[in-house]
């Protein structure tokens, strides 16, 4: 039970009384003035409603504008305006006596100018004529209720509007006055609250037979009852002298201990209103006494009864009754005034009762009060904010952070974090972080804070619940959590958080660095996707090889080669496996080369296609394997894996490299294989020469001789230098260079000069031999010259013939047809005659023979060639450096004219007839000379 005495009091409405409206001369309007004897009245659809003792029923609407019509012949007792239809229910007398007629108004539509009445009935309970004391219709128009003075209740269900379609029944029967009716419809489930001046009951109209229970037994007077809104749960609230009763169906709720005589009772948006008696006064009542005399003053209180508060309070001259509409309150007197409590708006309010309510520390007062009148969330945060600093101050930072925590999402955080750190109140703080994060409104700072307050605080449990939330519900930056976590120590927490949310370098790094559980790391690295996997492999592979290097090297064979992640189950909708470059890993095999040699001959078995730099990496290390073995047969096996890796035809785009790692290693039967794959037939020579090996020597010369014919001047150069018996090699040499006609004498004389060891009968043979050949060469070429004396000597002869003796043409028959010539005929020096239509059919110019045409073409293409070839000296020195006999080489170049100039003497210009047979005469010597050779 409250005392209202306790309840802070503010005035949340403003008071004026309703004035009619202003004249046109602008003076001041006079009080509005109902019409007297105004006995009931009620107010919805827009309009406050009022019946009197005259029979009348008035519609006062916003604009003041009082209309009214006759409803009954005598007078009208009771009026109940529905607010959700245009129904009016009314309750009256048209002749004397106990004779009250209920008459049902449908204020849309008209009659002759009034309402239209849809139905009338009498209002007796059974056959026994009693007043009646209060009406209440249900607004889904299907029950209506009225209480009699005799306690009687009749309850109307279905249509009230028409007959037909309801029925009438007698719902309640007892002794004590019915002061008080009210539906309450909660879902589907309707109850009847009827309340007489000894007791309240509860039907529930849902069910048949109606069953009823009865919730007090005591009552209240006439009008000091009401049913509260949803605010309050719909609660039917009773007034008695003593106390304020709400009731549920079932049950009596709370209660409140407002004093005083209570005359009226209503609900108000919120707000419980009591109109009562002033103490000061005496009563004078009707059924409980209720009622007072036209000369008492009357109080009128309006009650928040969630905040505990008494929202206005003002005494009236004898009210009437107290109307909401228009967003307002009005209050009619017995003078014919009324009275409208307009309600502030909420901001005014608050800044109206804020200064008292902080000043008196009255902060939960004051947070109900923003809340009830909805205030907006910046408004409460800054009263939060204010009760917060008010319990820190007075040392109570349990409750102070609690304050803080409802300030989330508008105060800063820093300014509760700053507080919380000074006074060292660690698990206050914890809380309050707590929450931030829950708000998915901590950043990464916060998160640290958090997590050094957990491990400060030793609070495992906490921190595991706060880690392991589920996906959906992670408020923090998880990378700050797992440093955090991992520089505290709490190595299994970060590992759980960098496996659960997929930070595999994080997960990887405290595996490898703090826990050192190497197995787990790399069967982790395994599960990941292939680029994951192969970007974790080149950071931590050397560390995971140091460690675990049979099980890291596997990894790597199945990662180059069909890395699929294990855990994933195969199935036609498996993804397709990918392999990463194995020459990329070569660097994570560094001191581990049993652990490197596996793995790159993996890679050769079962991807021939491997990068070159598998190969190379794999041949170095079998040299370097075969270098440092000492058993011997352990080092052939090696010596031939190394060769065969050679031969496999894998280093021709490498083969400099190839060489250079057989020459570091002193592998001289890959040196050598190399060299005669580049055909470095000369390095293979002085290989040997350089081991001394004479036989294969000769051997090298024998099988590359004849394609790099200057091996065998090297190996007589070779072993003339040597001062060992050589004769044997030198023999054998000098017999190739004989027969292939190698070297000149004299050059083969100056080598051997050299060898001390060297006797003329090592080279007398090869000298007569030469001497014979050349012998036998200058008798052929004198009798060449001889030939070429004589030819020339004739040929002389011809020219001098044909400067001065005429020629007789003899010919009988065309040298093409071969028929008769006959005239005209075309004749040449050279002999050849031809009919004319033969000539210039098959001629292509007429100052050439057609028939010796071919022939000079090629001479003069001779001529023109050697022309050309003039100054060709690179092709000269070429052809002099590799010819057998570079003397005929120069004989030919002199004789093409290489070494003096020659002048071709062409066709001139008709008219210059002495220089054409000059020019012809020379051009028939030489295709004469040209034909004679």
């Amino acid at each position: 039970m409250a005392a209202y005495l306790q309840w802070r009091r503010f005035v949340f409405f403003d008071r004026e009384t309703v004035r009619e409206p202003a004249g046109p001369d602008g003076a001041s309007a006079k009080p509005f003035a109902l019409p007297p004897g105004i006995a009931v009245c009620d107010s919805g659809r827009g309009s406050l409603v009022f019946g009197d003792i005259l029979s009348h029923i008035w519609f006062l609407p916003r604009s003041l504008q009082l209309s009214s019509f006759q409803a009954y012949k005598l007078r009208v007792t009771h009026l109940y305006q529905l607010k959700q239809h245009s129904i009016l229910v009314s309750i009256g007398e048209d002749e004397e006596g106990i004779n009250p007629l209920v008459k049902v108004w449908n204020l849309e539509k008209r009659d002759g100018g009034n309402p239209l009445c849809t139905r009338i009935f009498p209002a007796i309970p059974g056959n026994k004529p009693t007043v009646v004391s209060c009406l209440t219709v249900h607004e889904n128009l299907n029950f209506m209720a009225i209480g009699f003075a005799d306690g009687s209740v009749v309850l109307t269900k279905g249509d009230i509007t028409r007959d037909r379609h309801s029925k009438t029944q007698i719902l309640h029967e007892g002794s004590y006055p019915v002061t008080g009716l009210a539906f309450r419809q909660s879902g589907k489930t309707t109850h009847l609250f009827v309340v007489t001046t000894e007791n309240i009951q509860s039907y529930m109209l849902s069910v048949k037979d109606y069953p009823h229970l009865e919730l007090d037994t005591h009552g209240c007077g006439l009008r000091c009852s009401s049913l509260s809104d949803p605010s309050q749960d719909l609660q039917f609230i009773v007034a008695g002298n003593e106390c304020v009763y709400l009731y549920q169906p079932d049950e009596r709720g709370p209660c409140f201990a407002f004093e005083g005589q209570k005359l009226i009772v209503h609900w108000y948006r919120g707000y419980l209103i009591i109109v009562s008696k002033d103490r000061k006064t005496s009563p004078k009542s009707e059924f409980a006494g209720n009622e007072a005399q036209n000369s008492d003053k009357q109080v009128l209180n309006i009650y928040d009864l969630c905040n505990k508060f008494i929202a206005y309070s003002s005494i009236f001259d004898d009210i009437v009754d107290v109307l909401a509409e228009w967003g307002s309150l009005y209050v009619l007197t017995r003078d014919g005034k009324i009275h409208a409590l307009q309600e502030k708006d909420t901001q005014t309010k608050l800044e109206a009762c804020k200064f008292m309510l902080f000043r008196k520390n009255l902060f939960e007062m004051a947070i109900n009060l923003a809340k009830s009148h909805h205030l907006d969330s910046d408004g409460l945060s800054e009263i939060f904010r204010q009760y917060g600093d008010h319990l820190y101050n007075k040392g109570n930072h349990d409750g102070a952070i609690q304050q803080y925590i409802r300030t989330i999402g508008k105060l800063e955080p820093s300014y509760v974090i700053r507080k919380f750190l000074d006074a060292q109140r660690i698990h206050n703080l914890t809380a309050y972080l707590q929450m931030l994060h829950l708000q998915s409104l901590a950043n990464a700072d916060h998160t640290t804070l958090l997590l050094n307050c957990y491990t400060k605080l030793k609070d495992s449990s906490k921190l595991e619940e706060f880690i392991k939330t589920s996906e959906s519900e992670v408020h923090f930056d998880v990378e700050t959590a797992i440093k955090v976590l991992r520089q505290a120590g709490y190595h299994s927490h970060a590992v759980y958080l960098a496996e659960k949310h997929e930070h595999h370098e994080w997960y990887l790094k405290i595996q490898l660095e703090d826990i050192k559980n190497y197995q787990e790391a790399l069967h982790y690295i395994g599960k990941l996707p292939f680029e994951q996997a192969e970007s974790n492999m080149k950071r931590y592979g050397k560390i995971l090889m140091h460690h675990v290097p049979n099980e890291t090297t596997e990894l790597l064979k199945i990662l180059c080669t069909d890395y699929r992640p294990s855990g994933v189950n195969e199935g036609p909708g498996m993804l397709e496996g990918k392999k990463a470059n194995s020459e990329e890993f070569i660097p994570v095999f560094a001191n581990n080369s049993r652990e490197l040699k596996a793995f790159l001959e993996h890679m050769t078995e079962v991807q021939a296609d491997s990068p070159q730099g598998v190969y190379d990496t794999l041949l170095e290390l079998r040299l370097q394997n075969w270098a440092h073995e000492q058993d011997e047969q352990i080092k052939e096996k090696l010596h031939n894996e190394a060769l065969t890796l050679l031969k496999s035809g894998r280093f021709k785009t490498v083969f400099d490299k190839a060489l250079v790692l057989c020459q570091m290693h002193n592998f001289k039967d890959g040196v050598l294989y190399l060299y005669e794959q580049g055909k470095l037939f000369q390095q293979i020579m002085h290989y040997h020469m350089q081991n001394e090996q004479y036989k294969k020597v000769i051997e090298v010369c024998e099988l590359y001789g004849d394609q790099e014919a200057c091996l065998w001047e090297q190996a007589l150069g070779y072993f003339a230098r040597k001062e060992e018996n050589c004769k044997e090699y030198i023999a054998a040499v000098l017999k190739h260079i004989e027969n292939k006609n190698l070297m000149p004498p004299l050059l083969v004389v100056q080598t051997l000069a050299h060898n001390s060891t060297a006797t003329l009968s090592v080279i007398k043979d090869y000298l007569v031999n030469k001497l014979q050949k050349q012998s036998r060469q200058i008798e052929q070429d004198e009798q060449r010259i001889q030939k070429y004396r004589e030819e020339t000597t004739r040929i002389r002869q011809e020219i001098e013939e044909l400067k001065a003796s005429p020629k007789i043409f003899q010919k009988t028959k065309c040298s093409i047809c071969t028929s008769a010539l006959e005239l005209p005929s075309v004749h040449f020096l050279c002999g050849h005659s031809f009919h004319q239509h033969c000539f210039e059919s098959y001629s292509e110019s007429d100052s050439e023979c057609p028939t010796c045409m071919p022939e000079n073409r090629k001479v003069m293409d001779m001529i023109r060639a050697q022309e050309q070839k003039r100054d060709l000296h690179d092709q000269f020195q070429h052809q002099l450096k590799c010819s057998n006999d570079g003397f005929s080489v120069v004989a030919d170049y002199f004789g093409r004219g290489v070494f003096n100039k020659l002048t071709l003497i062409t066709d001139l210009p008709s008219g210059k007839t002495a220089t054409t047979i000059e020019a012809g005469l020379q051009r028939e010597l030489l295709i004469h000379t040209k034909r004679s050779t």
